[in-house]
């Protein structure tokens, strides 16, 4: 669908089986800021697509569901590997972010990278060499031997790779946020199911 039938990629049965590893991947990761929007919606009975569209609006930012966008952002403005010392120095000078590392629940390792960090190395071997994962690799390295990073407990995440294999996949970045909203949606609705068949359930009031 994202390609048209006539394209390689669209019968290829690696990258196929990437897009769905991926997109079992970010189906549901627990209460994250969007999950947490759609029970809330749920709870006041909005209707499933009105509380939707609300998900949605709160997977949109840039700290949630745009993460991944901004990891690309993130590697071209560094542009090569040998200026990854003065990145890394302004990081810690609080002049620039690392995106795509820590994670509100995960203090080490996120698990999901991992996986994800294997797609890539599969997906490349189809679409070529990509030169951001040159920086992003040696920049991983760098910073899981710091002991400025490793003292915060900041690791890769799974947005960290995702939107490289997406950028390797010729696949635009403004669409980033809707492969993740995607598979999402599953997670959602069974969030939204969960709430509305228990009958202890009320309107959520967070103090």
């Amino acid at each position: 669908m994202i390609y048209g039938p006539e394209h390689p990629y669209a019968s290829n049965a690696k990258i196929i089986r990437a897009i769905e590893t991926l997109f079992i991947l970010h189906v549901e990761h627990e209460l994250n800021c969007s999950t947490a929007a759609m029970r809330h919606m749920q709870s006041s009975v909005a209707d499933v697509y009105t509380s939707v569209a609300g998900a949605v609006t709160a997977l949109y930012g840039p700290r949630h569901g745009g993460a991944n966008e901004a990891v690309l952002k993130m590697l071209n403005e560094i542009g090569h590997k040998d200026n990854i010392p003065e990145f890394i120095a302004s990081v810690k000078r609080k002049e620039k972010l690392l995106m795509g590392f820590g994670h509100r629940i995960y203090k080490n390792y996120d698990p999901r990278a991992r996986i994800i960090k294997t797609i890539a190395d599969s997906v490349f071997e189809i679409t070529g060499h990509q030169p951001l994962i040159e920086i992003a690799v040696e920049l991983e390295r760098i910073a899981l031997e710091d002991e400025y990073f490793i003292s915060k407990k900041l690791y890769p995440n799974v947005d960290f790779y995702s939107g490289i294999i997406y950028k390797a996949l010729e696949i635009p970045e403004e669409f980033f946020t809707v492969l993740f909203t995607l598979p999402r949606f599953g997670g959602w609705l069974a969030h939204w199911n969960e709430f509305a068949e228990d009958p202890m359930n009320k309107i959520v009031r967070p103090r």
